[in-house]
């Protein structure tokens, strides 16, 4: 059964563009015994044997193909050149159009939207020039998914109208942003290290002759000295890739100040995001001095293994990505809240997996403090719940959409109500779900499902954005009053 409230959906339905795609190494991975070259080696090999005759035909096949598609493809080809740099003979005395074409067997297009385009955030615009009277520019953030599955984050911009009417902007080609490694904190970096089981005498042998605030290729260098002296052992290459796949973790992006919201791609750059960075939930966060600025959490996924990530940024182009430490900040789905609660920072989390959990911390990035505040009752949601983005602040308090899994592993939306000045305390809550697929939404990579990522208010309208079935995204409005009326009544 689903809520009386009246729920209105837009005619809007972003699917998987399978044109959106972007340039990425294409590396081959060590094979055979010890001693034997590597399949990189023997490919190198054979390209420097082409004849110049074979090379420029190469090139220009390779030209004609792709130049229409990406307008910077000598930098592309020169990128793939540098990725196996150290493993070419004489690399100086190479031509251009040889380094070119080599660097073409080791790039390569990914597809980002392969295979889907759904559970999207929503949040208002930094820049609110230009906009129409009434109305309200917005950012959308989405989870790409593309070939092995692989998720990125991607944005659209738009605008939302009277009774929630959204317009979104079309979207430019897309492009990755330039990443840089940023200072690493010692105490920081050791408390993470203790969080994943890697805190050992042999990681603070590496860390001890570095400073308090080190760079990678500090640490690097001391990775490199602890293996010269104590022999690779397993221990230690357990250590030195802990040790990595964590300072992989914390990096910052830029992208290009011509580039639009729509262009820029956050694509998982760090070892523990490298099969995935998931459903993003963008909050914009007002601080006690009045300052914003746009925090995002979202998971990381290297195949085995999910680490909470946090996204920072004040512009959409420059953004600083740090691991979430604590021991509360684990599983997935940590939304946070708009503003400090009682002095403090506030989050949501799912700890346990299938309840929801207020989170509370003096620091952004740490979290030790957890209490479950609601736990799955109706049959409808037994499975699991969770929330659908951050808490939204009403008069009549915290309104949280949710997620809930009941049978048959369908996912439906509901909402929950907490008070403003203790969100410990749920005062309202929906009896029935407020969104669940329509039979156009249920077929998709995982059938059965809408979820969100986040939602906002405006012009007395709740916009919800949703994923249907991990395919597609669509938009939904809701009257705020009825909404919350609802919820108060039970």
């Amino acid at each position: 059964m689903i809520t009386r409230i009246k729920v209105t959906r837009s005619d809007i339905r972003l699917v998987p563009d399978l044109r959106r795609t972007i340039v990425k190494p294409y590396l081959l991975e060590a094979t055979g015994e010890q001693g034997t070259r590597s399949r990189t080696d023997e490919l190198l090999e054979r390209i420097l044997a082409l004849s110049p005759q074979e090379v420029a035909h190469v090139l220009e096949e390779v030209r004609a193909g792709f130049l229409g598609r990406h307008s910077d493809l000598d930098d592309i080809l020169q990128r793939g050149f540098y990725e196996v740099v150290d493993l070419v003979p004489d690399p100086s005395g190479l031509p251009e159009d040889m380094r070119r074409v080599i660097g073409a067997f080791f790039m390569h297009e990914f597809a980002l939207e392969g295979a889907a385009l759904t559970n999207p955030s929503i949040v208002p615009a930094p820049d609110q020039s230009g906009t129409r009277p009434g109305s309200l520019r917005v950012i959308v953030s989405l989870r790409a998914v593309g070939e092995g599955h692989i998720s990125s984050i991607e944005f659209r911009s738009g605008q939302v109208g009277v009774r929630g009417h959204i317009e979104l902007d079309p979207p430019g080609s897309p492009r990755t942003g330039m990443r840089r490694p940023p200072m690493l904190d010692k105490a920081l970096f050791t408390t993470k290290l203790d969080e994943i089981g890697a805190e050992t005498e042999l990681a603070q042998e590496a860390l001890g002759s570095l400073p308090a605030r080190f760079t990678v290729v500090e640490l690097e260098a001391a990775l490199t000295e602890l293996d010269r002296r104590s022999g690779s052992s397993s221990a230690i290459q357990h250590v030195i890739q802990a040790m990595r796949w964590l300072a992989s973790s914390n990096y910052e992006l830029t992208f290009a100040e011509d580039s639009d919201i729509s262009q820029r791609v956050l694509f998982p750059s760090g070892l523990s995001e490298s099969h995935g960075m998931e459903d993003a939930r963008l909050v914009r966060f007002t601080e006690t001095d009045g300052s914003v600025v746009y925090y995002a959490t979202y998971t990381a996924f290297d195949g085995f293994s999910i680490l909470p990530q946090l996204v920072e940024t004040t512009d959409f182009r420059s953004f600083r990505i740090a691991t979430l430490n604590g021991r509360a900040a684990r599983n997935k789905g940590i939304a946070l809240f708009p503003r400090r609660v009682g002095g403090r920072y506030a989050a949501l989390a799912r700890c346990d997996g299938e309840s929801n959990y207020l989170m509370v911390s003096d620091h952004v990035r740490f979290w030790h403090e957890a209490e479950r505040i609601q736990m799955p009752t109706s049959p409808w949601e037994l499975r699991q719940i969770g929330n659908a983005g951050s808490p939204i602040e009403t008069e009549a308090g915290w309104l949280v959409v949710t997620h809930a899994v009941g049978p048959m592993r369908r996912y439906v939306l509901g909402a929950i109500l907490l008070d403003l000045d203790d969100p410990r305390d749920v005062i309202g809550h929906l009896e029935d779900p407020l969104l669940a697929p329509e039979e156009s939404e249920r077929d998709g990579y995982v059938p059965n499902v809408v979820y969100s990522c986040g939602s906002l208010v405006h012009d007395g309208q709740l916009v919800i954005a949703y994923g249907a079935s991990d395919t597609a995204t669509g938009f939904a409005s809701v009257p705020l009053d009825d909404l919350l009326g609802e919820l108060l009544k039970h």
